[in-house]
């Protein structure tokens, strides 16, 4: 197996779109129903979203073996060295093996400056939940979150660097 962590290229777009839709249906399996997710997934990740986001945010994508595995979307810093952190995704079969965790160390190390990480998980999202709390995320708030009709509990989370 040979991984690379690197910037996202334009040419990247339909590999993280498919990431994207694989991960999402894989994790709210049951926490969120399908066809809000297919509109969510089709309003964010379409081809002019992201565009958009390459020309306006930083992603990381992991590349293994020739194939994008995952990636991770991070805002630009913002005053007091604040970012956001989008997503982080990966197909369920790169899960566990450290991908996650290198694709975060990545952003970070090409955010210059910045000094706290923002993310918001829903609170049934375990997997994802499990993974902040390892990596040193601390709850910051919970609030419902109207996703397109459908409320979800969700957690803001930060990492102070």
């Amino acid at each position: 197996m040979s991984l690379i962590i690197r910037e996202m290229q334009m040419e990247d777009i339909a590999q993280v779109q498919h990431v994207a839709k694989t991960s999402w249906h894989h994790t709210y399996d049951g926490i969120i129903p399908f066809e809000i997710q297919e509109n969510f997934l089709k309003a964010a990740y379409n081809d002019e979203m992201m565009q958009k986001r390459l020309e306006h945010s930083l992603i990381i994508v992991a590349v293994e073996d020739d194939k994008i595995v995952g990636f991770a979307n991070f805002s630009p810093v913002r005053e007091e060295g604040k970012v956001e952190l989008a997503a982080i995704y990966l197909y369920p079969e790169a899960q566990g093996k450290g991908i996650g965790t290198m694709l975060l160390e990545k952003g970070i190390e090409k955010s210059l400056g910045v000094k706290a990480i923002f993310i918001n998980v829903e609170k049934e999202n375990l997997v994802g939940k499990n993974f902040y709390d390892a990596k040193g995320f601390e709850v910051v708030s919970e609030f419902d979150d109207d996703f397109d009709g459908h409320i979800l509990k969700t957690t803001r989370m930060v990492l102070n660097v």
